[in-house]
């Protein structure tokens, strides 16, 4: 069985647009400065930031000005019910699954956000399977995710792939598990010391066809 891994935030899907047009409706709805949108994607950092701290901040800022509930359903909600699948993508890992690839989504993130993402974009109908740090235990890099993956779909880690757009999430991770990786650039360049990945594309589909060419 051939294994492809693949990172679910801004690699299948571009959860920071989705995010960055959640936070501006959010801003216009409450009339509060649109010059907060930079401030507060910042807060953000793509996700990374832990959401408490995010609503913490937020509620802080805004005060009686919005409900906190409004922030918890912008955290809870907002880029999951916006994101996308780009064409280019989808055609690429349908040609993956057609060419024989067992494919996997591997997560950091809470199951709830993340499953509507994959529902909401058809991804669920596409892939063979998924797995969430938050139902698993461990995020990225954590060995154990990449491990309950392959054990999702009875596949072995070695001779895996794992593309992600996370130089130490997705990179890193795979690394530690000795699977093959491709690193999605958005065109931007390596910069860590002390691993490379395997391959480096500048978008998604590129990296799922990269991964498909390889024989053997």
């Amino acid at each position: 069985m051939r294994l492809l891994m693949i990172d679910l935030d801004n690699t299948l899907v571009d959860r920071d647009a989705a995010f960055r047009e959640a936070l501006a409706s959010f801003l216009a709805e409450y009339a509060l400065p649109a010059d907060d949108l930079p401030r507060l994607l910042a807060l953000d950092a793509s996700g990374y930031t832990p959401r408490p701290d995010v609503a913490r901040a937020m509620i802080d800022r805004y005060g009686a000005a919005v409900p906190d509930s409004a922030v918890h359903a912008l955290l809870d909600h907002g880029a999951a019910e916006r994101v996308t699948l780009p064409e280019p993508t989808h055609r690429a890992l349908g040609e993956a699954v057609a060419a024989g690839w067992t494919c996997v989504i591997v997560s950091n993130g809470r199951v709830a956000q993340q499953e509507t993402k994959i529902r909401t974009t058809g991804l669920d109908r596409l892939v063979h399977g998924w797995v969430v740090s938050e139902a698993v235990g461990h995020k990225k890099p954590a060995p154990e995710i990449f491990h309950a993956a392959a054990s999702l779909v009875g596949a072995q880690l070695g001779g895996a792939w794992m593309i992600g757009d996370s130089p130490h999430a997705d990179v890193r991770g795979a690394k530690g598990v000795d699977a093959h990786s491709v690193w999605v650039s958005g065109g931007l360049p390596w910069t860590e010391v002390g691993y490379r990945p395997t391959r480096i594309a500048r978008d998604t589909a590129t990296a799922i066809r990269q991964v498909v060419g390889v024989k053997g």
